[in-house]
């Protein structure tokens, strides 16, 4: 697994688009600081640019770098679940503009999978995770579901975990709003 981060750390250094096995499902990715490499993904995607995607984070001490405030709430949660949970936080900062929702909100999953970890920790930066479809097609549990345009299309394919056979799912995300109220968008 050391080599594949390696590589595909390298690749998200040096502004690239990664598709790569997540805790979830499969991703498309890239460093969430750099506004040409999101904009890669969306072109990749053919989604418009305007539609905000989550990031991938570490932990709470990465989370902090780039929320105006981590509610309380979401501490809870966070430390509450053992299933992938994507919360979408008010106040993002330190991300690239276009990878922000026009109102100010960030979706973020704080990933508990050893490569995503690496990954982030050997490029110390947020990592885009977007399902790696064109918009609108299904979302590729396996990487035998990805189409062969997404292939094409970005800097570097992960080869880790590509002979999966167990279909996985996509997060469940929540939004915490100004006033703190939660609420649940996909369970």
């Amino acid at each position: 697994m050391v080599e594949h981060v390696r590589k595909a750390g390298s690749v998200i250094l040096d502004g690239g688009t990664i598709l790569y096995p997540t805790d979830t499902i499969w991703g498309l990715g890239c460093d969430a600081t750099n506004p040409d490499a999101i904009q890669r993904i969306f072109e990749v995607k053919q989604r418009e640019d305007r539609k905000s995607m989550l990031v991938l984070m570490n932990g709470t001490s990465m989370l902090k770098q780039y929320l105006g405030k981590v509610p309380d709430q979401a501490l809870k949660i966070l430390d509450s679940t053992d299933k992938p949970i994507t919360i979408i936080y008010p106040d993002a900062r330190n991300l690239a503009e276009n990878l922000i929702a026009e109102d100010g909100s960030i979706g973020i999953r704080i990933t508990s999978d050893p490569f995503c970890r690496q990954l982030i920790e050997r490029t110390g930066k947020p990592i885009v995770s977007t399902s790696a479809n064109i918009s609108g097609k299904p979302s590729p549990s396996l990487f035998s579901e990805i189409n062969f345009q997404i292939l094409e299309l970005v800097d570097h394919v992960v080869n880790w975990r590509q002979d999966e056979t167990s279909p996985t799912n996509p997060s469940t995300i929540i939004k915490i709003d100004t006033k703190g109220d939660i609420i649940t968008l996909r369970p």
